[in-house]
């Protein structure tokens, strides 16, 4: 190698989210499998009893860092965001899911 050739890694990962605020009832978690598809995301992610959004999102970091953005910035048009909590960070040879589903 000539030393003028850049290798760009971008690693597959996979984090576990939740996310709190006006999350429910807004159709967040169809916003957010729309954005994850697009982002050629998988994953999944749920209404939890106590009124937030949990998943998990695997992919290039790249991508999760775009999607993570989303989550705690963003979220459907009528969501309202307070923060997103991010856990169980694992690097992976590749992803454990085929898709990104919403789970019931």
């Amino acid at each position: 190698m000539d030393g003028n050739n850049l290798i760009i890694i971008d690693p597959n990962v996979s984090v576990e989210f939740e996310v709190f605020g006006k999350v429910q009832g807004c159709a967040f978690t169809k916003y957010c499998k729309d954005m994850c598809e697009e982002l050629n995301i998988t994953g999944w992610i749920k209404n939890t009893r106590k009124g937030t959004v949990a998943g998990k999102l695997q992919g290039s970091k790249s991508r999760i860092e775009q999607m993570i953005y989303w989550l705690s910035n963003t979220g459907s048009p009528s969501s309202h965001v307070d923060r997103c909590e991010l856990n169980n960070w694992q690097m992976l040879a590749k992803p454990d899911y085929t898709n990104f589903s919403i789970r019931f």
